[in-house]
């Protein structure tokens, strides 16, 4: 069962036009990323744009709904129930990388990886609060319309999905990692562990089963590293 019936006067002040309105400025935050990220290699620019961006939304909205934050999952409510949800997932998806990492032998052990495990939830919590908090959460709860649940966990994890284009490897596992997330969110919402594990998660990906190095991508041109 879901736990929403704790936040019906939230979500009695959202309308169905706010939802949407959230749902389409995430796609624009979107396509954002294939411009700014991708075309124009302007990865931390647009990083730092997107969770200052964001995180002022984020704070007007707190402010305009007394509860919201608990509503979104922003809370330590339900934190160790989502843990325990996602311990097992968690553990398999560590194995899996290794395992695939090993077979493509593009595992790379570099003390980058430090930083990233570091500083890679906080870009992680954002990303799950954009796609698992406004786009599960706002078809979830829409007022009109209602979606199944396996339709909004397939559309916000193939979302997820294509947002890593064009690294193939990448729109597997962020589709994977959706799709349990939002199946996950959409009984209990807490999106600190979902943030957490998939900083967690994503740094040990990207350094065992993509061979690549966020934070040389992200930092090297402002460190001139080599």
């Amino acid at each position: 069962m879901s736990n929403l019936s704790d936040h019906s006067p939230v979500v009695a002040q959202i309308t169905d036009k706010r939802r949407l309105l959230e749902v389409a400025f995430v796609a624009i935050t979107a396509i954002g990323k294939f411009v700014m990220m991708d075309l124009l290699e302007l990865r931390f620019p647009f990083i730092v744009t997107v969770i200052l961006g964001w995180t002022v939304y984020v704070i007007i909205r707190r402010k305009a709904i007394r509860g919201i934050f608990r509503y979104w999952g922003l809370t330590d409510s339900h934190f160790g129930q989502t843990v325990r949800k996602v311990i097992p997932f968690a553990l398999v998806s560590l194995l899996a990388c290794v395992a695939v990492g090993y077979y493509r032998d593009t595992i790379q052990l570099t003390w980058h990886i430090i930083p990233i495990l570091i500083l890679y939830p906080l870009w992680g919590t954002v990303q799950q609060f954009l796609t698992i908090g406004l786009v599960a959460g706002n078809l979830q709860d829409l007022k009109g319309k209602k979606l199944p649940s396996w339709a909004i966990i397939l559309t916000t994890a193939s979302l997820f999905g294509i947002i890593h284009l064009p690294y193939w490897w990448l729109v597997l596992g962020t589709f994977l990692l959706a799709f349990f997330y939002a199946y996950v969110y959409l009984k209990i919402r807490n999106l600190w562990v979902l943030g957490l594990l998939h900083g967690w998660l994503g740094a040990i990906f990207f350094y065992t089963v993509v061979g690549r190095d966020p934070f040389q991508e992200v930092f090297g041109p402002l460190l001139s590293l080599q």
